[in-house]
């Protein structure tokens, strides 16, 4: 089932846009906030899964160099995580920034920045939030913009 919403110039002009509800035939608030994130998001999304899809083919097709040859793969399966790391010398944490020029550690790039899109999409929508002067909802993007932030930088770690 598909919404598609048509907001002539409500968005601009910090309004609330209604939309159908899907079933029940009440209609639904939708914030500019809420359209911003979602249209930025679709973006980012599909630039992430284009990247996915290129690092694939750059690594199938033998295009960019693996750090670990395709045909090697299979003898390092079996292996515990340390044994690997260092048979394949493969560091932890971001360390895999380091081998992004590599075939089999290109398609990072991609989940990295998916990864990233979330942030991208919070911090665009604060200014927003703030001229809105919702506290509540300005406190929210901003926690989530510094959890997100905290957990991508690999601080809290455990288990490396």
């Amino acid at each position: 089932m598909e919404m598609k919403l048509n907001m002539p110039g409500a968005a601009a002009q910090g309004e609330a846009v209604a939309a159908p509800a899907a079933a029940s035939g009440a209609t639904l608030a939708v914030l500019p906030e809420q359209v911003v994130y979602a249209q930025l998001l679709d973006h980012g999304m599909r630039a992430g899964l284009t990247m996915l899809v290129l690092s694939f083919f750059a690594y199938v097709l033998g295009v960019a160099e693996p750090q670990v040859p395709l045909a090697d793969l299979p003898n390092y399966w079996s292996m515990p995580v340390g044994q690997y790391l260092a048979a394949a010398g493969v560091g932890t944490g971001w360390n895999w920034l380091t081998l992004a020029h590599k075939g089999d550690f290109m398609n990072f790039l991609g989940i990295a920045f998916l990864s990233a899109v979330t942030i991208v999409c919070y911090i665009r929508i604060l200014p927003l939030s703030l001229k809105a002067r919702d506290p509540l909802v300005i406190g929210i993007v901003v926690a989530e913009i510094l959890v997100l932030i905290l957990a991508a930088s690999g601080i809290l770690a455990a288990g490396h």
